[in-house]
């Protein structure tokens, strides 16, 4: 099934409420509002793999947005889109449910494969798989920067993933870990 999503600056909404399929069974976006939805909101990250995978056709102000054109207004829009995509793209290829990590200090916070989004007490495979913040070969980072985030991902139980994206578009994943002697 596709569905028709209305790009309103950074975020995708899907108005048809056949598209919450989406979020219950793969845990794309975020059902809005919490109470009683009506809308299903994408990121702009999951909104261009949804549209690169044929699921989903994206208008602004009544015009499809072809994938190429999309890709580049959210590179306008989201600071090292091109990273993070592939990231997220190579993430979800593999079977992992991926969100937004943003308040561990990284990119994306990753479940085990099979895993479902609900709320409430979780059994441990069920809660947050690894912390990933996603960098191009050639970007300079901050080591107080990347200990924070460490520090945050330890306070949670999961594993730091530093993923660098080289110039041929490969994925390099790094687990970083914090030691205590």
């Amino acid at each position: 099934m596709k569905f028709i999503g209305k790009l309103v600056e950074n975020r995708v909404i899907i108005w048809d409420k056949k598209s919450f399929k989406l979020y219950e069974e793969k845990g794309f976006g975020k059902l809005m509002p919490e109470k009683k939805p009506n809308r299903l909101e994408l990121d702009l990250i999951e909104a261009a793999y949804l549209l690169e995978k044929g699921i989903l056709n994206i208008k602004k102000e009544k015009k499809r947005i072809k994938l190429k054109e999309f890709l580049e207004y959210c590179s306008k829009k989201v600071i090292n889109f091109h990273p993070q995509f592939l990231v997220y793209r190579d993430l979800r290829e593999k079977g992992y449910l991926v969100k937004t990590g943003f308040k561990f200090g990284a990119h994306f916070r990753v479940y085990e494969k099979g895993v479902k989004l609900r709320k409430g007490p979780k059994a441990p495979f069920e809660h947050t798989k690894w912390v990933v913040h996603c960098v191009s070969e050639e970007s300079a980072f901050s080591l107080p920067e990347m200990a924070r985030a460490v520090r945050l991902a330890h306070s949670i139980r999961a594993t730091f993933i530093w993923a660098v994206v080289d110039k041929e578009n490969n994925i390099t994943y790094y687990k970083i870990q914090r030691i205590i002697p």
